[in-house]
């Protein structure tokens, strides 16, 4: 059975079936492709109206309220999310780099600048496709061609978009005579996500392979990424933007970037600023992944038990609000055979997905 935002979807198909055109938009379409552009449709993971440009994740008055460094980073798409309904048998994309950076030294420009599309088997569950690979900042290129037969008139895709890279336009292309429709928003209220670098998606090796973007297709619920890299310190100015969202639960996970005196200091305030302005809404504090090589430095060992323990103090400090404070501990975030990390402190592939199964699960409990 199709969710509601899928079916309308379908009866926007049947609508272009009808006669309607399929939309065009900026740029010059190739003699055999149709192109749409996405800037205009219900994007998941962007959570604000009024922005500078079309894929920033923080409005624009947040540009004279948060840090430079956290304003820079919210230019990133990372998180968004382009859900549609084709029946098209082959799809294409083309869309502008904001950096020309594509990639880091660590994190391969598939991750980075890439754009990684999923689609929905007969079974209802979302499964990989492509991925981009970008080689510049003006990025063409065919994603899949022989797709197979769509059930019911249609097939539902998810494009994940770039990471750590901004987008100034994309577009989708397919063949002419086939047929696209973006999915309508989601009815359930989503989960937000404060965080780190390892929110943001480092080092996952494509978009959809970041623990948010894993966390939503566990739980097929709309997932906003607020991870700035090195700069999540639960800061008021932040927090004033992100208790804007109407949210099903805030999930906190800062510690990486805070010493364990910001921590002590700034949690409990964080999670009242967002309580008082979310009441129905939960939050999930979670504690820092340990360093995949934490077990032989000692130092960082010790770090890691004093940002524990000084978030655990702030959650008892929050215990006439248990019911809607959840707790999720660090040590094996990564799992416990020291090899969920790409350089010790951000996940690869896997310890994404050991991070997200965690989260979900404490998610699940939350949202019940």
């Amino acid at each position: 059975m199709h969710s509601p935002s899928v079916r309308t979807a379908l009866c926007a198909l049947a609508a272009l079936a009808a006669g309607a055109a399929t939309p065009s938009l900026r740029g010059q379409a190739t003699p055999t492709l149709n192109w749409v552009d996405v800037a205009d449709w219900p994007l998941e993971g962007r959570a604000f109206e009024k922005k500078a440009a079309p894929f920033d994740r923080l409005p624009a008055a947040a540009r004279a309220k948060v840090r430079q460094a956290v304003w820079r980073l919210s230019r990133h798409s990372a998180g968004m999310a382009a859900r549609f309904v084709t029946d098209a048998r082959e799809i294409h994309v083309r869309y502008r780099l904001t950096q020309p950076a594509l990639s880091m030294y660590h994190m391969p420009a598939t991750g980075v600048s890439g754009v990684d599309l999923y689609a929905r088997d007969d079974a209802g569950q979302l499964k990989w496709v492509a991925v981009s690979r970008p080689s510049k900042q003006e990025v063409t290129q065919r994603l899949c061609a022989d797709i197979a037969a769509p059930p019911n008139g249609g097939r539902e895709f998810v494009l994940y978009l770039p990471l750590y890279n901004g987008v100034e336009q994309l577009e989708i292309g397919v063949p002419e005579g086939a047929r696209i429709a973006p999915t309508g928003a989601r009815a359930a209220k989503p989960v937000v996500v404060y965080g780190t670098s390892i929110a943001h998606g480092a080092c996952a090796s494509r978009p959809g392979m970041a623990w948010p973007a894993i966390v939503g297709r566990i739980l097929d619920r709309e997932v906003i990424n607020l991870g700035f890299s090195g700069n999540g310190r639960m800061e008021e100015a932040v927090g004033a933007y992100v208790a804007t969202i109407d949210a099903a639960v805030f999930v906190v996970d800062c510690l990486p970037n805070m010493s364990a005196d910001q921590v002590r200091q700034r949690t409990a305030p964080l999670v009242r600023q967002l309580r008082d302005a979310r009441p129905d809404a939960h939050v999930l504090l979670v504690e820092d992944r340990a360093f995949t090589n934490a077990w032989i430095h000692p130092p960082r060992a010790r770090a890691h038990a004093r940002r524990r323990a000084a978030l655990r103090a702030a959650y008892g400090e929050l215990q006439s609000d248990h019911a809607y404070v959840h707790y999720l501990e660090g040590e094996h975030l990564l799992g416990s055979d020291a090899e969920g990390a790409t350089d010790g402190s951000h996940p690869n592939d896997l310890g994404m997905m050991r991070q997200a199964r965690a989260v979900a699960a404490a998610l699940e409990k939350a949202l019940r």
